[in-house]
């Protein structure tokens, strides 16, 4: 299924926005090969936790060719996967940089860089495919860690269309909020931009709590 995402081409403005960011980088970047198309997601194929984010960011995902890798949201996330024993390492650098994901998959709702860090309703249901074949892949999943409101809906979105009855009153979103949903438990947690980091509304000890409850739950 890796191939199939890493060709898509469903989405013109996804597209377009992708290759002209690896085409122009950032200066600090200009030197790089910019990944520069769709991404699938990665970790571990006999995982129990399963990470759900937003989209690969422009300069980061989009440049190094992995999920929240090279860029600050995904150093926040991997120091606190680290702390609960779901990462080798606490940083995510670059595809050849060693880390191990342990009992995790990390995946997204879009696959590719969308401009201002917001895909549409369209490109995402585009996309909700390849995460509707990801869960079925991953059979041993149990817990599912959404960071953002979109992941969030994406999830409850996907497990839907598995055929899955969602709770009533319909699940919302929340930091740290806990929904059972068939066999899973989903949780919420405030995605690990700098939007969210920078301005101490998701400080760290909030991150690496999602990451230790969610060690819990699996366990």
């Amino acid at each position: 299924m890796a191939g199939a995402i890493v060709a898509c081409r469903a989405c013109p403005r996804l597209v377009a926005h992708r290759e002209e960011t690896a085409r122009v980088k950032r200066r600090q970047f200009c030197v790089e090969d910019y990944w520069g198309r769709a991404l699938p997601g990665f970790g571990d194929a006999q995982a129990r936790l399963l990470v759900v984010g937003l989209a690969p960011a422009a300069h980061g995902g989009n440049r190094t060719g992995r999920m929240f890798t090279g860029d600050q949201s995904g150093d926040w996330l991997m120091r606190a996967m680290h702390g609960a024993g779901f990462a080798s390492l606490t940083t995510s650098e670059r595809r050849d940089d060693g880390l191990r994901l342990k009992d995790a998959y990390i995946t997204a709702a879009a696959r590719c860089a969308p401009p201002d860090n917001r895909p549409t309703v369209a490109e995402l249901e585009r996309c909700r495919p390849y995460l509707v074949r990801e869960r079925a892949l991953l059979g041993r999943v149990r817990v599912i860690v959404a960071l953002g409101q979109i992941a969030f809906a994406t999830v409850l979105a996907t497990e839907r269309a598995r055929g899955v009855e969602l709770p009533r009153p319909r699940p919302r979103f929340g930091h740290g909020a806990e929904t059972t949903i068939g066999s899973i438990v989903l949780l919420s947690s405030y995605h690990p931009s700098r939007q969210n980091t920078q301005t101490g509304r998701l400080p760290a000890s909030m991150l690496a709590a999602i990451f230790e409850r969610a060690r819990t739950l699996v366990e």
